[in-house]
């Protein structure tokens, strides 16, 4: 297997780290917009680096991506951006008969007149609009493989097949107790993501209804983590699993709920009303002249990059599967979840918890297509999979999961 995987930042950085340990590829090329940035995460690896190469490339651009497949030999493009710069890369692959993995599906387009009781366009109607194609090519693209969409969705997946009878919900569930040493306001992962996952209206799916949206943060509960963390508010939000677990799986419900807090709510809110969310360009004055810029952008750059937050961070972050249903004529309730220590993740990788546990998952999932142990054609979610070899290699990987009786 080659891989050329799109964007070195801090899940894609690692990406490498984790990658590198494993014998399952010839060759990975590590492409970034800004070369330094893929040139330091393939030559950080030191001697595990032989199989890396770093390139420029520009995720917006098909016509070069698809020029790095035919150049590199790649049979895989990992999509490591976020997603706005899905569509090209999808394309691209998809055009030189490349297999397709990323973490984050292609975005959403809230329903013009009630986007709060009715989906518009949702998250991943553009690609699976394109499932025929992918199935003529005889090509995979395996989408929402990070670990919320991704890991959640093999607990899913796992739940069904083997802890139910039947299921009455799914409801995902992600919490934590990190806090960053240093800074009033620093969040943990990729902000323009996090914006827009939390300002969108998130989608519900009830049997019988479909799918459906209501108002940003909804439906507060509080939820009790394992593993020390404890309790935690959580609310709806938009997210992938909402739109791959029904595809799939038989639940009569299926949601996603965040644990974010009061301030991080606070602060999200108050971007949105001031207008910095947005992702159009504004015209701002200059040091020569007018120039065009997106104010979700702005806020971007004004923030600490997750992936240097590191070694000011301390705690745990979890993200699980509730699963609610019956088991031989009997009610049951399980959490499955993953736990990462930031201290762990830190000695071991040299990677923040919050990207390490994105990235472990695309990287075992790259191992099973690589053996076999995952296969097929047309756009795919992990719940299209067997779960027990992905459960498998993640305790190998060393970063084993649980499962709690509720």
């Amino acid at each position: 297997m080659r891989i050329l995987m799109v964007g070195a930042g801090g899940v894609g950085t690692a990406i490498t780290r984790i990658a590198a340990r494993r014998p399952f590829f010839e060759h990975m090329v590590v492409a970034d917009y800004d070369p330094a940035r893929a040139e330091s995460a393939a030559t950080a690896l030191g001697a595990e680096g032989r199989r890396f190469t770093a390139a420029r490339l520009d995720a917006s651009d098909t016509a070069a991506v698809r020029a790095a497949l035919v150049e590199h030999r790649c049979d895989v493009l990992l999509n490591a951006t976020d997603p706005r710069f899905v569509p090209p890369l999808f394309e691209a692959a998809l055009a030189e008969r490349a297999h397709y993995l990323d973490m984050a599906m292609s975005l959403s387009r809230p329903h013009p007149s009630r986007p709060y009781e009715e989906c518009g366009v949702k998250l991943g109607d553009e690609q699976f609009a394109r499932t025929a194609e992918w199935v003529a090519a005889d090509r995979l693209a395996l989408v929402g493989m990070g670990v919320e969409p991704g890991l959640s969705d093999v607990f899913a997946r796992h739940a069904s097949d083997t802890l139910f009878d039947e299921i009455d919900e799914i409801g995902i569930r992600d919490g934590a107790n990190l806090v960053v040493d240093g800074y009033d306001f620093a969040p943990s992962f990729n902000i323009w993501t996090t914006i827009e996952e939390c300002l969108n209206p998130p989608v519900v799916y009830e049997e019988g209804r479909g799918w459906f949206t209501t108002e940003p943060f909804s439906e507060p509960e509080v939820f009790d983590f394992p593993d020390g963390i404890g309790p935690v508010e959580c609310v709806n939000v938009e997210h992938e699993e909402v739109l791959l677990v029904p595809r799939w799986l038989k639940a009569r419900r299926v949601t996603f709920k965040y644990g974010l807090g009061d301030e991080f709510i606070g602060v999200l809110r108050t971007l949105h009303k001031l207008g910095l969310d947005r992702t159009d360009p504004v015209s701002v004055e200059g040091a020569e002249g007018r120039v065009a810029v997106s104010p979700r952008n702005v806020v971007a750059a004004c923030l600490p990059d997750p992936a240097t937050l590191g070694d000011r961070m301390h705690g745990k972050t979890c993200a699980g599967t509730w699963v609610k249903g019956t088991k031989d004529g009997r009610p049951r309730e399980v959490y499955l979840y993953h736990v990462v220590d930031n201290q762990w993740s830190m000695s071991e990788y040299g990677s923040q918890a919050v990207v390490w546990q994105t990235a472990v998952n695309p990287v075992i999932a790259l191992e099973l297509v690589a053996s076999g142990a995952w296969q097929g054609s047309g756009v795919l979610g992990p719940e299209a999979m067997p779960s027990q070899p992905f459960l498998d290699l993640l305790t190998e990987y060393g970063a084993p999961w649980g499962l709690r009786e509720q």
